[in-house]
């Protein structure tokens, strides 16, 4: 088999812009199932529809990563009702635990794709913009703008929630409600709230990555099955609510799945993030910035 550096090389870069997109896709999973424990499988049938808001905003002409801005106000009340639904059903009654939360989650995903599927049907959708299908040229080397665009989406978004997290009371009670709910109550925060507030914020990222999604490539109404397997992975490897671990985790997933699609092709790529996932386990399984 040929592989040369130069190859090697484009395979490398174009994993690093890959993996700064599944980090983006990653992220609002990571607050909700990596800070709150909240076991989101409906995550990524949530980041479908929010590819297919941008798609439907774009027939008024707006541009898909515009519109991703304009649903996050959307995405996140809904975030933060879904939130007060599943608290109030399960959390509130001590059901949460276990395969009810999964159950509720995959239920979710469930009706979102049925509703998908009957609004759109089972063709695939894509967005129109001036870059989509243009290329960075820098000599040989062609660097999708799409790809580019989504890194840049990534690395702001990470800087963004890192800072936050980091910088701001609601922040850190985030960060803390999942390990110590009565230590953040003898500060005067609603750890209920607290949770709501970061579910709803989660959802929001939802949109704008959704809308990153449709950018990269066409969507339709089951692509959520492909995602969920990575976004974990991200999660998994980052080391469950690190921000700053799941853009490194992702580029890990986008390097080493670039590597293995060029050598081995796309049929071995499928498996890299439940390859990965398994490996992660077994050895460190608190992840790569384990909290």
């Amino acid at each position: 088999m040929f592989f040369s550096f130069e190859l090697l090389f484009e395979a490398i870069l174009f994993g690093l812009l890959l993996g700064c997109f599944y980090a983006a896709v990653s992220l609002g999973l990571s607050v909700a199932f990596g800070l709150l424990d909240v076991p989101h499988v409906a995550h990524p049938a949530l980041l479908v529809v929010g590819s297919y808001g941008a798609y439907m905003l774009g027939d008024w002409g707006i541009d898909p990563l515009v519109a991703g801005f304009l649903l996050m106000p959307v995405f996140f009340l809904v975030g933060m009702l879904l939130y007060r639904f599943y608290y109030e059903t399960f959390e509130r009654r001590g059901n949460a635990a276990g395969v009810n939360g999964l159950a509720f989650f995959f239920g979710v995903a469930f009706i979102i794709e049925v509703l998908l599927v009957v609004a759109f049907g089972v063709d695939q959708r894509s967005a129109e913009a001036d870059y989509i299908g243009e290329s960075l040229r820098l000599g040989d080397l062609r660097l999708p703008y799409r790809l580019l665009i989504a890194a840049a989406v990534a690395l702001v978004l990470t800087v963004v929630l890192s800072n936050f997290f980091s910088r701001t009371f609601v922040g850190r009670a985030i960060k803390a409600v999942g390990q110590d709910e009565g230590a953040l109550r003898l500060m005067g925060a609603d750890p209920v709230r607290i949770k709501q507030l970061a579910f709803g914020i989660a959802t929001s990222v939802n949109a704008l990555a959704g809308a990153m999604l449709i950018i990269v490539s066409p969507v339709e109404p089951t692509m959520d099955r492909i995602y969920i397997g990575r976004t974990f992975c991200v999660v998994v490897l980052a080391g469950m609510g690190s921000m700053k671990g799941t853009l490194a985790a992702g580029l890990v997933l986008g390097v080493t799945e670039s590597i293995v699609l060029t050598l081995f092709g796309a049929s071995w790529a499928t498996a890299v993030a439940f390859g990965l996932l398994l490996v992660m386990l077994g050895v460190r399984p608190q992840g790569l910035f384990g909290r």
